[in-house]
């Protein structure tokens, strides 16, 4: 099948491919009440999946001492890693992106996570080879800032007007905006869709059937 619109397809991870929002929520969560502080509720935890760990703790606790971000990452990587291995992915994703892939699409993820944990979970989940490239919050910019699929396009040779950014967040969306570059928004995540229809996106799709049949037939 011709290409009709883009070469590189770029994912988000956690809520987008991965079934996770509802364990970050928890973490967070758990990690203020360790530290003592006010416990986020499950809107406002979620809110602030997909940025950089250190810019979401201060984002979701803004009023807090400074210095307790800090904690927060580290009673939230605590909390984290005592259960990311129960973690799947979401029915679909596997057969989506080795159909992408098979169709000659260039294949990257642009997360949140660090360096360390995105790693460790496409090991988990046997997806380490499925990527061309992939790019982590822990290495550039926190979304919604460019440089992620603006590092991810130059690595690969690839254009940003013949590239889309799928996500569940508005800070993917916004990314992609900033970036010059489609997006596409799923609803199963972390944002609620009102948020995500207020960037536009190309396409939201309520699952990752949806979302795979949408690339199958315009992508």
């Amino acid at each position: 099948m011709s290409r009709k619109q883009f070469d590189l397809i770029v994912f988000d991870w956690d809520g987008t491919l991965m079934d996770s929002t509802a364990a970050i929520v928890k973490c967070i969560q758990a990690a203020a009440k360790d530290l003592g502080l006010p416990v986020p509720g499950e809107a406002a935890a979620a809110h602030v999946i997909g940025l950089g760990l250190h810019e979401a703790m201060q984002a979701v606790l803004p009023e807090v001492d400074p210095k307790y971000h800090a904690r927060m990452v580290e009673r939230y990587r605590y909390h984290f890693l005592s259960r990311d291995h129960e973690l799947t992915l979401f029915q679909g994703v596997r057969a989506m992106l080795q159909e992408l892939a098979q169709e000659g699409y260039f294949l990257a993820v642009a997360t949140g996570k660090s360096r360390v944990g995105l790693n460790r979970a496409l090991n988990d989940v046997g997806l380490l080879s499925a990527f061309d490239a992939t790019r982590c919050a822990d290495e550039t910019f926190s979304k919604p800032h460019p440089a992620m699929l603006q590092e991810l396009t130059r690595e690969l040779g690839q254009d940003l007007k013949r590239t889309v950014m799928i996500g569940d967040t508005t800070h993917d969306l916004l990314m992609a905006q900033n970036a010059g570059a489609a997006g596409i928004a799923v609803e199963y995540g972390a944002h609620p869709i009102h948020q995500l229809q207020a960037c536009n996106p190309l396409f939201s799709a309520r699952s990752v059937a949806e979302l795979h049949q949408w690339l199958n037939e315009n992508a």
